[in-house]
């Protein structure tokens, strides 16, 4: 089992193409172990990705509350949508699901894009403690934290706002680019569209862009032309899994 260290904790983030779990330094940020990935499964089902989840805490040997996220609104303990994920979720008591399948443990289950929010406040880029930041999390669809000088908004799940005869996340997720074999610059102009309309709606103060894609933020940048800085998480595609582990250290249940 893992060394009892009351600075680590564990997080898994769950996508819509893998789930990813590791050990973290809760004090640091810094993955103290292998970060662990399976392909998420295919049907998404509660208890066959619920499953993968007490895989990969049995492959990192931790023995010790687990933090979880889901692409979904989550209230009262309840997923309340299913971005991504099958559309059984929907309805699903997730802390009663995660518990049971691993033999009753202390589990947090929040929404993705809220759990990258949670951990670039508190260990990635300063500026997401100050005035109102939206965070973006661009990877099958797109997550997003809303922030106020460091407090989240919870669930606001901006990649599914109406987007010409599409939805956000339909038209400029990292996916599309992938699925469309859209060049950076072709992308970059798809994302800017969807910022647009972002600082329209909501005036941010600041973006700041998660998820796998931003670990090349500086290939597409150039294309963007929102009034608003825009930088990349500090985090980068950890921060899920690191929000997560935060989660269940502060048991946060939303």
């Amino acid at each position: 089992m893992a060394e009892n260290n009351p600075h680590h904790g564990f997080g898994v983030d769950i996508g819509g193409s893998g789930i990813k779990g590791a050990i973290v330094d809760l004090s640091t940020g810094e993955l103290v172990s292998d970060r662990f990935k399976i392909k998420t499964p295919q049907p998404a089902t509660p208890d066959a990705v619920a499953e993968v989840v007490r895989t990969l805490v049995d492959m990192a040997a931790w023995d010790g509350p687990v933090g979880i996220t889901v692409p979904a609104v989550v209230r009262g303990h309840i997923a309340r949508s299913a971005a991504n994920i099958d559309s059984s979720w929907i309805g699903t008591d997730v802390l009663a699901l995660f518990s049971h399948h691993l033999d009753g443990r202390a589990v947090s289950v929040l929404n993705d894009a809220d759990a990258a929010g949670i951990a670039e406040v508190e260990l990635g880029d300063e500026e997401a403690k100050r005035g109102a930041v939206l965070l973006l999390t661009l990877g099958t669809g797109i997550g997003s934290a809303m922030l106020y000088n460091g407090t989240l908004f919870p669930n606001t799940e901006l990649g599914h706002l109406p987007f010409g005869d599409t939805e956000a996340e339909k038209w400029a997720s990292s996916a599309v680019r992938e699925r469309e074999d859209l060049s950076y610059k072709e992308w970059g102009r798809r994302v800017d569209q969807v910022l647009h309309r972002y600082s329209a709606l909501f005036s941010p103060d600041r973006f700041i862009i998660g998820g796998g894609v931003s670990r090349k933020f500086d290939k597409w940048s150039q294309h963007l032309t929102v009034e608003q800085p825009v930088a990349a998480a500090q985090l980068r595609n950890q921060a899920g899994i690191i929000g997560a582990a935060i989660a269940a250290r502060d048991g946060i249940q939303p």
